[in-house]
């Protein structure tokens, strides 16, 4: 917290005492905000890698169907061809050709490999090649399942601990919310000073990158402002209430652009920008590891879903600046 914000005088009428208790429960508040949104963050870093493994499942799934509706063409076919050369019905023709056991003396019988021609000795091939396949498939198949469930169990203890911080969070501001508004007011003003000196001049040791090619979005900026005052939930993306990377999402969508939900994912979204290339528009993101993220409006602020109890709204970049891309 900044130093003016901590020494700035309380408010008229307000007990300094209360102020005192208001800046501790402040300073225990925003570790609860930090780790509700690394909570979040986890969890939607896991839920898009389980989507990811979820389309993968379906997509094997497909395929084995297609695998087995072919091997059932070929065995229909290796069958009558069986029943024609033998007049014996199938009997298992097909299964005796292809058991690992009986398969090398059945294929040393010279008498039925000169009956077979080489488009049922290819036929033969391709089945065994379908089966082998289908085994690998169903394998897949089977990883991807245990690995989705694996995703599932990190999101719900994520999205557990997020619970427990977000009550434990509420429990805390009971009976100072207002002090404690007051104290994040001072705070803001006092970032607000240096903001757009930080933008023109940036951080040591900050990374530059070369000048994006793309022009910036800056019309996003005004579809955000639509959204001004809409509450943050935890896990929303929209169209009433809002995370930070939900309401980034939902705002870039309504441009043709579409983004995951998950800030960390975000940044690799577009070029990556030089704070002192920073335009209106611009992703500008948060925390080691990224945990945040707002849309660039200009003059060292931002729009953005802060966090639990407030509201999008229009603040100065954090300190804990991480970086920033042009999608």
């Amino acid at each position: 917290m900044a130093a003016c914000a901590l020494n700035a005088a309380p408010a008229y009428g307000v007990p300094s005492s209360k102020i005192e208790q208001a800046r501790k429960v402040k300073s225990q508040v925003d570790e609860l905000d930090n780790r509700v949104s690394i909570a979040g963050e986890n969890y939607l870093t896991a839920k898009i890698e389980h989507d990811k493994l979820v389309k993968q499942q379906k997509e094997a799934a497909a395929k084995l169907e297609r695998i087995h509706n072919r091997i059932g063409v070929v065995q229909t076919h290796l069958g009558a061809r069986a029943a024609s050369m033998y007049r014996t019905g199938q009997m298992g023709f097909v299964d005796v050709l292809l058991g690992a056991e009986s398969f090398e003396e059945f294929a040393a019988t010279w008498d039925i490999l000169k009956g077979l021609n080489e488009n049922d000795a290819d036929a033969i091939a391709e089945l065994k090649d379908l089966r082998a396949d289908a085994q690998k498939t169903q394998e897949v198949i089977g990883e991807k399942e245990k690995a989705a469930a694996g995703q599932v169990a990190v999101m719900k203890k994520n999205k557990e601990a997020a619970q427990r911080d977000l009550a434990e969070r509420k429990r805390k501001l009971a009976g100072i919310e207002a002090e404690i508004a007051q104290l994040e007011a001072q705070e803001n003003a006092a970032r607000a000073a240096s903001a757009a000196a930080s933008v023109k001049k940036p951080s040591r040791g900050e990374r530059n990158f070369p000048p994006p090619t793309r022009a910036p979005r800056s019309e996003v900026v005004n579809i955000a402002k639509r959204y001004l005052g809409a509450p943050y939930r935890w896990g929303a993306a929209g169209p009433n209430s809002f995370d930070c990377s939900g309401f980034t999402m939902f705002v870039y969508r309504q441009v043709g652009v579409s983004l995951p939900h998950s800030s960390r994912a975000q940044i690799n979204c577009g070029e990556r920008v030089s704070r002192s290339e920073l335009k209106p528009g611009d992703l500008v993101f948060f925390g080691s590891p990224i945990h945040h993220v707002g849309i660039y409006v200009g003059g060292g602020q931002m729009i953005h879903a802060p966090h639990s109890g407030a509201n999008v709204r229009i603040d100065p970049l954090h300190r804990n600046y991480a970086g920033a891309c042009r999608p």
